[in-house]
């Protein structure tokens, strides 16, 4: 039976709580997704839609239809005001909304293998750069994107909308802290795979077109503000610089300077002079 919400009721509490409280997200395991493109590619790939919230005030759309036939999950149908509130700051009233149950977070979500690029994030403090980066990772050729340390939250509604639903496409995993990360690629190492640790610096001792790109990499940016940490320099293989124009600008964007090197990645392995 399809359950109607017409007030702020206990239900629409718990809707409001995803959007605003990461300690909520995390306990429910579950997050709340706004827009049509990140909910189709939610849909898309097959990840676990638990509620869809229908705009009661509207007769549903064709993309709408399909939706919720294809994503079997409970509906319920919400009054348009209440969808207005939980929409964001969408210019309209959103037509659909969906609850989206968080994947693990598993190492093993990283593809590994000969043509592996998998990107860290260490300690983000913007969840639009986190979004903005995945949309990168995705749009380059990325395996997946590493979260670590004390960052913000990969299920921020503003790291889903920045990341335009490229969240859903490619794999993003949060670790505690570097140490799980270097685990990992030993273990990976051990496996045949001769994955290398390249961060990028200002002061890095290549240029990232100097560095091959076809070989197994986990490239790794560093904090907005204080750039890569003194364990992950350490650990790092090489550090890649990005030369840069003699104008007013002293460096770049954490998740600019990642889209730099990523696009300089496929560039090599699309074999571009």
């Amino acid at each position: 039976m399809l359950v109607r919400v017409m007030t702020r009721n206990a239900r629409f509490q718990e809707w409001d709580a995803l959007l605003g409280n990461r300690n909520k997200r995390q306990r429910s395991g579950e997050f709340l997704v706004q827009g049509v493109r990140p909910i189709s590619m939610a849909v898309r790939f097959g990840w676990e839609i638990r509620e869809l919230l229908c705009n009661m005030d509207v007769r549903p759309s064709a993309w709408a239809r399909q939706i919720l036939d294809e994503a079997h999950a409970t509906e319920f149908a919400v009054a348009g005001e209440l969808m207005a509130e939980l929409g964001g700051k969408t210019e309209a009233v959103p037509e659909l909304l969906a609850v989206v149950g968080m994947p693990a977070d598993d190492l093993d979500r990283i593809p590994v293998g000969a043509g592996t690029l998998a990107v860290v994030f260490d300690r983000p403090a913007t969840p639009g750069n986190i979004g903005t980066l995945i949309r990168s990772a995705d749009a380059f050729g990325a395996s997946g994107v590493l979260v670590t340390g004390h960052a913000a939250d990969v299920y921020d509604p503003k790291t889903v909308r920045a990341s335009t639903g490229s969240l859903f496409a490619v794999p993003a995993v949060r670790v505690p802290s570097h140490r799980q990360v270097l685990g990992w690629v030993a273990a990976v190492r051990e496996r045949g795979v001769a994955i290398q640790v390249v961060g990028t610096d200002e002061k890095g001792d290549l240029d990232a077109a100097g560095y091959d790109f076809t070989q197994p990499t986990l490239l790794v940016i560093g904090n907005e503000t204080t750039g890569l940490s003194a364990a992950w320099r350490e650990a790092c293989d090489h550090l890649l610089r990005i030369p840069m124009a003699a104008g007013a600008a002293s460096s770049l964007n954490a998740a600019t300077a990642a889209s730099v090197v990523l696009y300089e990645s496929i560039r090599q392995k699309a074999g571009a002079p």
